[in-house]
């Protein structure tokens, strides 16, 4: 069974440390949701993960270090949806979801057979197979989103981590794409997304990770993570919870006592 162990991962910005002693440690068929307020280092975590900003502590994956491999050989094992999605090229849909398939051949070499499978059922599984011959620079900021995951569904990596993939998405395509992560996990992928939306959290990922100034403050089921307490206390909100549907409910209600006080 695959598993990813991330140890004491620790990262600095600027001379400032903004990922603090993080360690995690995530089962194939995992989705976990990575969750915390502004600032709280949810995008420094994972492109420390990725190794693409300088980090201290370990991130292996069944026992290898992902830190000692090549770029490219790292992007056979993680895939990386980047909260930025502007596309400064005005190349074809399909063109941008074929660049996933970039890791897994040599240079300039021309698509396999295996390329143009992974692409095509990358394309069909976003709901962007009538879109492939439409420059990716004419859609809406949503479609580029969805076209940016297929790209890193067609990496086919065991891992896939995903930096705020609900931004920007109409409630429709959220909860598609919460949908599409946990079918990932549960065909046998770690799956890793930050996100605010605590709802969505709660309901669709297995486990999450909660973040403060750099730090986990904590990690676990949903329901265990998502109190009452804990929401007041990390996102200075008073938050309704309940469940409906077979799933929590987390909607923020009103700032906290202390912050009301302290707002007049």
């Amino acid at each position: 069974m695959s598993v990813l162990a991330i140890e004491n991962l620790s990262a600095a910005l600027s001379g400032r440390r903004v990922v603090d002693g993080v360690s995690l440690t995530l089962a194939k068929g995992s989705f976990t949701g990575l969750i915390g307020p502004n600032g709280a280092g949810k995008s420094t975590f994972l492109r420390a993960c990725l190794g693409l900003v300088p980090a201290s502590g370990a991130v292996r994956l069944d026992g290898l270090d992902l830190a000692a491999l090549r770029a490219s050989e790292r992007a056979r094992h993680l895939a990386y949806l980047p909260q930025e999605r502007e596309t400064a090229w005005a190349m074809s849909v399909e063109a941008v979801v074929a660049l996933g398939r970039l890791p897994h051949h040599a240079r300039f070499a021309a698509a396999s057979d295996r390329d143009r499978a992974a692409t095509e059922a990358a394309l069909a599984r976003m709901d962007l197979s009538a879109f492939r011959h439409r420059a990716v620079t004419s859609l809406s900021g949503g479609e580029r989103a969805r076209v940016l995951i297929a790209r890193a569904l067609a990496q086919e990596t065991p891992v896939l981590l995903a930096d705020e993939p609900l931004a920007g998405l109409d409630p429709q395509h959220q909860i598609a794409l919460m949908r599409l992560f946990r079918e990932l996990a549960e065909e046998g992928r770690i799956v890793i997304a930050s996100m605010h939306d605590l709802t969505l959290a709660g309901r669709w990922c297995d486990r999450l990770l909660l973040l403060r100034e750099g730090r986990a403050v904590a990690e676990g089921p949903p329901e265990a993570v998502l109190t009452a307490g804990t929401l007041e206390e990390v996102y200075k909100v008073e938050a309704f919870i309940g469940a409906a549907a077979g799933g929590l409910i987390v909607q923020p209600v009103d700032l906290s006592r202390k912050e009301k006080n302290e707002h007049g």
